[in-house]
This record gives C-alpha cells, sequence and structure tokens, in this order.
C-alpha cells in the first residue's frame, strides 16, 4: 500500500492541539494597520480554531484521514 502524503501548503498554514483540534491564523494581518483598532489587531494576533465542517477535509490535506 501506497504511503499517505500530505500537502505542503496545510502543514504549514495548520498545527494540532494537544486535545486533537486543528488551530490556524487568522486572515488580514499583513498590512493595513492603520484601519484596524488595537482591540482587532490584538485579537488577530491569536490563533483560533477551525470550524467543524472544515475539519474533515483539512486533516485529509494533513494525511491524518
Amino acid at each position: 500500500m501506497p504511503k499517505k502524503k500530505s500537502k505542503g501548503s496545510a502543514k504549514k498554514r495548520f498545527k494540532i492541539s494537544g486535545t486533537g483540534k486543528i488551530r490556524r491564523k487568522h486572515a488580514n494581518t499583513s498590512h493595513k494597520f492603520a484601519a484596524k483598532t488595537k482591540r482587532q489587531k490584538r485579537r488577530l494576533g491569536h490563533m483560533t480554531v477551525v470550524d467543524k465542517v472544515d475539519e474533515r477535509n483539512i486533516k485529509r490535506a494533513l494525511g491524518l484521514m
């Protein structure tokens, strides 16, 4: 049986937490910071959990399924 391959782009974008959840970075963090509030910029800096509906596709891309 051939080895499972994972997508390189998915490896760079997603991390698995200790409890098995998939974490991702927020969008809109590369430029135009003058238009964003302090609160918005602060919250965009943290990682968040991927939605349940997207988990299956991401796990498949990471080679976990």
